[in-house]
């Protein structure tokens, strides 16, 4: 038996996330802040900051931050790679990163930086995974109503966690679910005994 990097996308996600927190560790802080956060400085470096707008995915305030997301990521991602393909999971993480990103600089003066968006979008998406086109499952529905609603309500309150990427990135999972769906050839039919036609799942 041999160990297999079994979810390219994912694994590598990790590894690069887990590289900038040790990078920012041994600089003695502040790296992850100055290179992977949003609002970047656009005036200094208009390239560099417009990338942070997808790259603050890879940044983390610290191991406990780190280990939280990516706790939920290694645990949901695979399924999620092996089921939709590494390029597709890959351009939904990227078009995550890229909302959570645009809408916290558009409306917030906070900066925002780690993987939780991703996370959120993955467990909404998960929710997805049994669905028949033309179905809203009801796993995707308690999801929505346990993840979303408490994120919204919790950003009334005052805490360093960024509820709007949280809730993007459940919005953006719930997004890609349904098109997914709605875009998955129907089930085939196959002809039974007596000419009863059955669904093959």
């Amino acid at each position: 038996m041999k160990v297999r990097y079994n979810a390219p996308v994912v694994l590598s996600y990790t590894v690069a996330a887990a590289a900038v927190m040790v990078i920012d560790q041994i600089a003695g802080g502040g790296f992850a802040v100055r290179n992977f956060a949003v609002p970047g400085n656009f005036a200094g470096s208009p390239a560099i900051g417009y990338a942070r707008l997808v790259t603050h995915v890879l940044g983390h305030a610290d191991w406990t931050h780190l280990l939280a997301n990516f706790t939920l990521i290694l645990l949901i991602g695979p399924i999620l790679e092996e089921k939709y393909g590494s390029r597709p999971l890959l351009l939904m993480m990227a078009a995550t990163a890229l909302a959570t990103g645009v809408l916290n600089w558009l409306f917030l003066p906070t900066f925002l930086m780690g993987a939780s968006g991703i996370a959120f979008m993955m467990i909404l998406l998960s929710s997805f995974t049994n669905i028949r086109s033309g179905d809203i499952p009801l796993t995707f529905v308690l999801v929505a109503v346990l993840y979303l609603v408490r994120e919204v309500v919790n950003a009334f309150g005052e805490d360093s966690i960024s509820q709007l990427a949280h809730v993007i990135g459940g919005v953006c999972g719930s997004l890609f679910g349904f098109a997914i769906t709605r875009s998955a050839p129907p089930p085939a039919r196959s002809a039974q005994p007596g000419g009863r036609v059955e669904e093959s799942a």
